[in-house]
């Protein structure tokens, strides 16, 4: 998939890009700075409002405004949230705060991985079992603690006009510590309201491409909409990445997978409210 600018929409002007490109730079060297010099000596609570401050002037900088829909937020759970930009990080500490788990690679993307690494991310190799193990046990620490901590079970990014399965095995360590599920939808859009691929970091689109469409962009929107939280209490895995994938879905107007079947006699399925149901919203 090759980046490109929606069509009809006409890019920024050059030098508006390049001051957001400039700007960017300079807010990623402030971002470093007070992350080795104020964290060490900032309360948790303070760390996570600099946190919000700074993601929230990142996507200002690059002309990205926020629509947040996200009424209810228990501490201590895990959000699940579709995946389609790096902007998607931002976009959800500036809604609210929380760590993240990502892929290792990340660690190596010059400054931002220096800076994840130190902000509360949780980094993953894939298909290593002993590395899934380990990982499982630090999100459930995090989770126990009263962080949140968001995780993407598509495994992967996409455009955004479509919505992956859910992978359950990244929801074991809600279940583990017992604390709820959050499902959250991210969805960009263009000044007209319509869904917007501008920012979408998916396919063989490279980092740089991805944030060239980004500085060009005008007028783009990251909307965030949260659903309720689900228990996690005696419901199997599998049925809450079903639950959290139609409610997702809901908010995104997508198309849902049906519930699975019980996999032993005599077993529920935790109900699906009536905002799971995968029903187009107003």
């Amino acid at each position: 998939m090759t980046q490109a600018a929606d069509p009809g929409a006409a890019p920024a002007p050059r030098p508006l890009q390049l001051l957001r490109g400039m700007r960017l730079g300079v807010h990623l060297l402030w971002g470093a700075a007070t992350v080795a010099l104020a964290y060490p000596l900032a309360s948790a609570a303070l760390r996570l409002r600099l946190k919000r401050r700074w993601s929230h002037q990142l996507l200002r900088m690059l002309g990205v405004a926020l629509e947040v829909d996200w009424s209810e937020a228990p501490a201590g759970a895990l959000v699940v949230a579709n995946h389609i930009s790096w902007l998607d990080i931002y976009a959800l500490n500036a809604a609210h705060p929380m760590a993240f788990v990502a892929k290792t690679d990340v660690a190596t993307w010059p400054l931002v991985g220096w800076l994840a690494a130190r902000t509360d991310t949780v980094f993953m190799r894939r298909g290593v079992r002993s590395d899934a193990r380990a990982t499982n046990l630090r999100i459930a620490a995090l989770l126990e603690a009263g962080q949140t901590v968001a995780v993407f079970p598509e495994g992967t990014t996409t455009d955004g006009s479509t919505l992956l399965d859910f992978h359950a095995a990244l929801l074991q360590p809600a279940i583990k510590a017992g604390r709820p599920i959050h499902p959250v939808a991210i969805s960009y859009h263009g000044p007209d309201g319509r869904r917007s691929s501008a920012a979408a970091y998916a396919g063989d689109t490279s980092l740089r491409a991805c944030l060239a469409a980004i500085l060009a962009g005008r007028g783009l929107v990251v909307r965030v909409r949260a659903a309720p939280p689900l228990p996690t209490a005696g419901a199997p895995r599998r049925a809450l990445a079903v639950a959290a994938h139609r409610a997702v879905a809901a908010r995104l107007a997508l198309p849902t997978a049906p519930p699975p079947a019980p996999t032993q006699p005599g077993a529920t399925l935790p109900d699906v409210p009536s905002w799971a149901t995968g029903r187009r919203w107003a």
